[in-house]
């Protein structure tokens, strides 16, 4: 009796012994597992780029004055040398301080004088003519009796040419002082006295379009006085659009004319492009965080037909992923398997249900998947993204057979 007691307490041990065991054992770690295949793998280099229109004219003022308000809108078709843009009258004088008000008033009189002077010249020029006529006329009868020398007649003709050409001197004097008058009288004109607006009207200067195409920015719709060279309207043909991408200048170096793109998150389908230029000069660009970055313009047209792209215009924002290597058949690996383990790149293999820790050597990648050159062969399973649980050795468990 004491002997099966004694069993019993045993069996009973030996039970909760290997309960305790199983319940405290080490438990496989749930993961993500992926499998090494081979395929097509392309690297890009990615930007954010905007369209534009391949050939932008501004039109700007050809003279200073006051641009009446700009009735097109923007997206009317113009004409070549068709089209009104702006009309442009001339300016108001501007306001006279005191100094100046008081120069012209004295400017004014001093012409008022001249002016008086020249007429006081003009009347003495005419009595000089009457008097030289009236000898001219002495003269002759004399002359005709023989009581006078043929050179004193002369003379007497002579004396009355002069006396006309005086009289001449003294007439165009006249005009030249009453225009300098009217000049001395405008220079007091103050904003706001010019002439009607019919006078105004027939002095302004039209400027019409330089192209056909469409207006793209009307850049001075208001009426207002402008400068020589201030900018009213942009123009464009936008069917005729381009990307410009900015990139960082050590990711230019690496792109080639004629590389392959591809327009993505625009609002339709992805395009297709071609890189037609790198600009050779660099510029400075402040980023998000505040760091100065030296950026290249890479210019991009489309190979896609007009009709995939006929929503665009210019200004739009676009992606662009520039192709920078291609590889037909290619052993790949999701790049969230990848972690350092000192200075190799390594990953963890499941293998009968436990990771194995292989060191790997790499070469080209993009954002999602990496070329393997030794370390592993295709059908491998990796863990991705391996947390701190997972070590050499461990046991796993992938998460579709939980």
């Amino acid at each position: 009796m004491q002997l099966r007691r004694i069993v019993w307490y045993a069996l009973l041990g030996a039970i909760l012994v290997a309960a305790l065991v199983y319940a405290f054992r080490p438990q496989p770690v749930p993961v993500d597992l992926a499998a090494i295949e081979r395929g097509e793998l392309t690297v890009t280099i990615d930007g954010d780029g905007q369209t534009r229109v391949r050939e932008v004219y501004v039109v700007s003022a050809p003279v200073p004055g006051r641009v009446l308000r700009i009735e097109r809108h923007v997206g009317d078709a113009v004409v070549a040398n068709e089209t009104l843009l702006a009309t442009i009258q001339p300016g108001d004088p501007t306001f006279l301080d005191r100094r100046a008000q008081a120069q012209a008033e004295a400017a004014i009189k001093a012409a008022e004088a001249a002016f008086a002077l020249a007429e006081a010249e003009q009347a003495r020029a005419l009595a000089e003519l009457d008097f030289a006529r009236a000898e001219l006329n002495r003269a002759e009868q004399l002359a005709k009796r023989g009581n006078v020398s043929q050179r004193d007649l002369d003379r007497a003709k002579l004396e009355l040419r002069t006396r006309n050409a005086a009289l001449s001197t003294a007439k165009a004097s006249i005009e030249m002082r009453r225009f300098e008058l009217e000049t001395a009288r405008a220079a007091l004109i103050q904003p706001g006295e010019e002439g009607g607006e019919g006078d105004r009207q027939a002095c302004c200067v039209e400027v019409y379009s330089p192209v056909d195409g469409r207006i793209l920015r009307v850049i001075h719709e208001s009426e207002g006085v402008v400068a020589a060279g201030a900018w009213l309207v942009e123009l464009g043909d936008p069917h005729d659009l381009e990307i410009v991408v900015d990139l960082l200048s050590g990711d230019a170096v690496r792109i080639r004319e004629g590389a392959e793109v591809t327009i993505e998150d625009w609002g339709g389908v992805s395009l297709a492009g071609r890189v037609r230029r790198v600009e050779p000069y660099a510029f400075t660009k402040v980023s998000a965080l505040g760091i100065e970055e030296q950026r290249v313009n890479v210019i991009v047209d489309f190979t896609d037909p007009q009709e995939k792209w006929q929503g665009l215009g210019h200004g739009y924002r676009v992606d662009a992923h520039i192709l920078d290597w291609r590889g037909e058949d290619v052993l790949k690996l999701p790049l969230g398997a990848l972690f350092r383990d000192g200075d190799s790149w390594a990953v963890f293999v499941a293998e009968d249900g436990v990771a194995k820790l292989r060191h790997i050597e790499i070469d080209h990648g993009n954002g999602r998947e990496a070329e393997v050159l030794d370390g592993l062969a295709e059908g491998a399973t990796v863990i991705l993204h391996p947390g701190d649980r997972i070590s050499d050795g461990v046991r796993v468990l992938s998460r579709s057979e939980e």
